[in-house]
C-alpha cells in the first residue's frame, strides 16, 4: 500500500463485525447481510453470502484444485447499517447514556434514532482470559512492593 492510500484509511469505523448491513452500491445493491469480517488495512468488509466471485485455485499438495465461489471484500462506503426499528439503511452516530455508557444510535433522514445493539458475536471471546497466574506473570507481592519514596529519595539511581 502506498502512502496516499494509507492517508485515506478510515480512523473511526461505523460498521463492525456482526452488524446487519444493506449493500447500497455494486452488483448486490439493495441486498442485506451480516458482516463476516472487517479488513481495516484496505477499508473493506466481507458480507456473508454477498459479492460472490469465482476463484481459480491450482491443485497443490494436500488440497484440491478447481473453480470455487468465494465472497469478495466490499468497500466500507458501499454498505450501511440497518436501523433496528425501521429496517432501512441509516447512518451511525454515537451517544452517551445517563450512566456514562457509549452506545451507537441510528441517525439520518428517516432514521428512528434508536440504539443499535452490539452484535452478539463480539460478546463471545475466542480465547478465554487466564484466571490463574502463569510462569511468566509477575507475582502480586512484587507488584505491590514499594521501591521508591518521594520524600526521602530512596530508590533513586545514583547518576
Amino acid at each position: 500500500m502506498g502512502w496516499k492510500a494509507a492517508e485515506k484509511l478510515i480512523r473511526h469505523w461505523k460498521v463492525i463485525r456482526g452488524d446487519n448491513v444493506m449493500i447500497i452500491r455494486g452488483k448486490d445493491k439493495g441486498e442485506t447481510g451480516v458482516i463476516k469480517r472487517v479488513v481495516r488495512s484496505q477499508n473493506r468488509v466481507i458480507v456473508e453470502g454477498k459479492n460472490l466471485v469465482k476463484k481459480h485455485i491450482k491443485q497443490g499438495q494436500g488440497h484440491e484444485g478447481g473453480i470455487f465461489t468465494v465472497e469478495a471484500p466490499i468497500h466500507a462506503s458501499n454498505v450501511q447499517v440497518i436501523d433496528p426499528v425501521t429496517g432501512r439503511p441509516c447512518k451511525v452516530g454515537t451517544k452517551y447514556l445517563e450512566d456514562g455508557t457509549k452506545v451507537r444510535v441510528s441517525r439520518g433522514i428517516g432514521a428512528s434514532g434508536s440504539i443499535i445493539p452490539r452484535p452478539e458475536i463480539l460478546k463471545i471471546r475466542t480465547t478465554p482470559r487466564p484466571s490463574v497466574a502463569g510462569p511468566k506473570d509477575t507475582p502480586m507481592e512484587l507488584v505491590y512492593e514499594k521501591t521508591y519514596d518521594a520524600k526521602s529519595g530512596k530508590g533513586m539511581p545514583e547518576l
